[in-house]
């Protein structure tokens, strides 16, 4: 997938920390049956497909959509790529079938309430709630399209390859010349002659010139009023009726779009994401679970990214980024501390805060607070600087509590990653 040339918009520090659950930030992803959905509500060419939670509703859905097809496909759904390579803890090997009809129910039974592994998802896995049966179609040729934003150009831009199916970083590796960039003008929109470069850029083989022209202005205006931070369609493939056909698609839109895509997020699906995340974003906080033994609680991104950076300086691993953010509440202290012990991979806690906005006493009785509710059982390295630093100080010293204090970053990191060994 586009993930390996799109980890520009991830934190350096993540992409660095974080071997398995690299994310993009403000972001929702969902389901490919939902993404068809959104397309086809654009008027976006996408194979007929029914998505089914239950063995039992196979039958149904084969009846009502697909009466005359001797083949289908089923595609697990996660949130992650590589599917069709993936293998399940239950030994079915692949995430994506083409069977014929009669075999379906039997697929579908050995895919639903399973865990599905790819290079995506990591080791543990995410489990299978819904398999999207799909028509099987006759493609011809198969390309690559994504719909991405871009700092350089400061606007949408529209990446395309007339080979796909595979990973775009492999694709870019072996056909670096095959792909094309084109930046949108993020004021004027889409023009017939932007649709035309994608158009000559995937240079499709029997599918009309104009007709994909106007596809491709169809997932622009989808990406567009969607609030798409991401729209990838691999592989967007002609048919042999001369259609161009989204095959597969990825959509992510902008969190911050919230409030006006209600219907769209709606669709967010929490088994599919880290609980600790899921657990964090109700207490008004941002957390990225990583793969790391050092817990970090900071507020503000950019505290986080050199906290995790510097602790791997010193030898250590982060577990995570967690930004408290500037007006945390003392009730949002104990539950980020919640967070961070409720991962058994956590050897030490490092607290960093720089008092601007956010005060040094109100995280220190957040402390507090959090080691009578949570039981501590690893140390906790803390570094407090700036407003109400003394008071902050004082209330930690009163408090009994066996912390590790640190005069500095460099130090606190130091401590951090030496408690996390011992």
């Amino acid at each position: 997938m586009v993930r390996g040339l799109l980890n520009k918009l991830v934190s350096r520090s993540i992409s660095v920390a974080g071997k398995w659950q690299q994310q993009q930030l403000r972001r929702l992803n969902i389901h490919e049956y939902q993404g068809a959905e959104l397309m086809s509500k654009h008027g976006i060419n996408v194979p007929k497909g029914v998505a089914i939670s239950s063995v039992d509703e196979v039958k149904k859905a084969i009846q009502d959509v697909f009466p005359n097809q001797k083949e289908l496909v089923v595609k697990s759904q996660i949130l992650a790529g590589g599917r069709g390579l993936g293998t399940f803890k239950n030994g079915l090997k692949g995430g994506v079938h083409i069977v014929k009809t009669e075999q379906v129910e039997e697929i579908a039974g050995k895919m639903l309430g399973q865990i599905l592994v790819t290079k995506q998802t990591g080791p543990q896995g995410k489990i299978v709630s819904k398999v999207y049966i799909c028509e099987k179609m006759s493609l011809v040729n198969e390309m690559y399209f994504a719909i991405t934003l871009d700092r350089t150009s400061a606007g949408p831009l529209i990446i395309a390859c007339k080979k796909g199916g595979t990973s775009i970083e492999d694709l870019a590796e072996k056909f670096p010349d095959m792909i094309i960039k084109v930046p949108i003008d993020v004021f004027k929109g889409i023009t017939d002659e932007d649709a035309a470069k994608v158009v000559d850029g995937l240079a499709p083989t029997v599918a009309d010139r104009n007709e994909s022209i106007e596809q491709i202005k169809k997932f622009y205006k989808l990406f567009v009023e969607s609030d798409c931070t991401l729209l990838e369609v691999n592989p967007i493939a002609e048919t042999s009726d001369k259609k161009l056909v989204a095959a597969d698609a990825k959509l992510n839109f902008d969190d911050n779009a919230a409030f006006r895509q209600k219907e769209i997020f709606l669709l967010r699906d929490p088994s599919q994401e880290d609980p600790r995340e899921v657990a964090a974003a109700k207490a008004d906080l941002n957390y990225i679970g990583l793969d790391g033994e050092i817990g970090c609680m900071v507020n503000g991104a950019g505290l986080a990214m050199a906290t995790m950076d510097i602790i791997k300086l010193h030898g250590g691993t982060p577990a995570n980024f967690l930004d408290v953010g500037g007006n945390a509440s003392e009730g949002q202290v104990v539950e980020a501390f919640k967070i961070l012990t409720s991962d058994d991979k956590v050897k030490a806690i490092l607290v960093n805060i720089f008092g601007g906005i956010m005060k040094c006493d109100v995280i220190a009785s957040g402390i507090v607070n959090a080691a009578k509710e949570v039981a501590l059982q690893v140390p906790v390295v803390v570094r407090l600087e700036g407003t109400n630093v003394d008071e902050g100080k004082r209330i930690l010293k009163e408090s009994a509590m066996k912390l590790i204090t640190a005069e500095d970053l460099d130090d606190a990191a130091a401590k951090a990653v030496k408690a996390a060994h011992n």
